[in-house]
């Protein structure tokens, strides 16, 4: 196990660093001169111009501007944004918060229901089997801003039960505003969640061993949790680790539609206005969130199954 731990941290230090090298050097291949987007237009002199490039390192060698924007990074300093005029770790940590919530509830719903689902088709064959794959199945093809429009102009226009836009202040109203938006974040993924524990609890459902231990009169209950549920969970913790990683993704989408001020809609707002630094963190801190989560999937997965762990090493 500490041999499979070693390989995956030095693979996620690995895919960190290519990562930040990829992100960092998104700048420099944007087409113009990125000093230009600050003046918005205006025609600088040239002692501004070169102020601004002294300003934000642009004069000095490539692998110079990255590694001190490494270690600005490091110690939490993701630079100046130039529309905020702001530094845009203040950005990131006002934003934060709304993401975090909306993650976190679509995470919940994934989870919960995705697995509840699952567990519950594979073990009911007939109708209730098939509405379950038939509801994941319009789930999953349902796109997220879809769901959202239909939430917004159903449960908050036309009942009035929620909110329209906001993301709301206190434990309470918080739930109350990222009710509608988790949901429709998390809906699609709900669905894959479900149909990947449906298949791995059926396959577990026909193992000798489990057959083994009904013959001997074992309770059902019993025989689920201990044979059957612990050892599917294996493909189900990896896929789930993928779709929560995804939730970051989505989120640009759904906190556009409900007026969320979280990291996506942050992005979205940072690119039209080619504001590089803030695009530049945002993007670092979801392509690395994606990695972290998917590493920590693959250890609670080898975790849970032994074998995965010999299956990866050969």
């Amino acid at each position: 196990m500490t041999a499979f731990v070693v390989r995956r941290l030095v693979g996620l230090v690995v895919t960190c660093f290519i990562t930040s090298v990829v992100v960092f050097g998104a700048l420099h291949l944007a087409p113009g001169d990125p000093v230009a987007f600050l003046f918005k237009g205006r025609q600088p002199t040239p002692q501004q111009l070169a102020a601004a490039r002294a300003h934000y390192h642009l004069n000095d060698p490539i692998v110079k501007q990255y590694l001190l924007w490494v270690k600005g990074v490091v110690h939490g300093d993701f630079g100046q944004s130039i529309a905020f005029q702001e530094p845009v770790s203040v950005l990131l940590s006002s934003r934060l918060p709304t993401t975090l919530w909306l993650v976190g509830l679509a995470s919940v719903w994934t989870i919960a229901l995705g697995i509840w689902l699952g567990a519950w088709a594979a073990r009911r064959r007939g109708p209730v089997d098939d509405g379950i794959m038939v509801m994941t199945t319009i789930g999953m093809a349902t796109p997220s801003f879809v769901l959202a429009a239909v939430f917004i102009a159903v449960f908050s226009v036309d009942l009035g039960w929620f909110p329209v836009f906001g993301a709301g202040s206190g434990i309470g109203s918080r739930l109350h505003h990222m009710l509608l938006p988790s949901i429709a974040l998390a809906l699609s993924l709900v669905g894959l969640v479900a149909r990947t524990t449906r298949a791995s609890v059926r396959l577990e459902l026909g193992r000798d061993h489990v057959r083994t231990a009904e013959a001997r009169g074992l309770a059902p209950g019993l025989i689920f949790r201990r044979h059957v549920l612990r050892n599917s969970l294996g493909p189900v913790s990896t896929i789930t680790g993928l779709a929560l990683a995804s939730l970051l993704a989505g989120t640009t989408i759904v906190e556009t539609a409900f007026g969320l001020n979280g990291l996506g809609n942050l992005l979205i707002q940072s690119t039209l206005n080619n504001d590089f630094p803030v695009v530049q963190a945002v993007v670092l801190i979801l392509v690395v969130t994606f990695v972290v989560v998917n590493t920590a999937a693959d250890l609670i997965a080898a975790a849970i199954d032994p074998r995965l762990r010999t299956a990866k090493a050969q």
